[in-house]
């Protein structure tokens, strides 16, 4: 279990090593809990981002990035750091979420480029 934003970054720095992103990312994904991140995703994060996390209006899409995108991403929204315009909205949402939600949910999202 992921308890600290540090644990969450050596994972990801973990997932980031040269010549082997896309199989060690696979295999974090086969190891995360992708029906939590589901769960999470469909209950916080669809009515924005869309039903598969591609955008919606001026909400972007969340299709194309790495886990440890979206994890860093979301850290600084817990944190309130400024990201962009959408930064307000995201920030009371990400606030809620603990270092283990956000590793899920983004596990889920990257998990949607390879179905």
């Amino acid at each position: 279990m992921l308890k600290t934003p540090l644990q969450v970054a050596a994972l990801c720095t973990a997932l980031a090593l040269p010549g082997t992103l896309m199989a060690q990312e696979e295999a974090s994904l086969s190891q995360g809990d992708l029906v939590a991140g589901e769960k999470l995703y469909k209950k916080s994060c669809r009515q924005c981002h869309g039903p598969t996390a591609k955008g919606m209006a001026s909400y972007p899409t969340l299709r194309g990035f790495s886990v440890e995108y979206l994890v860093e991403t979301l850290i600084a929204f817990r944190k309130g750091e400024r990201r962009g315009p959408n930064t307000p909205l995201m920030a009371p949402n990400a606030r809620k979420l603990t270092d283990e939600q956000i590793l899920d949910v983004s596990a889920f999202i990257v998990s949607l480029d390879h179905r």
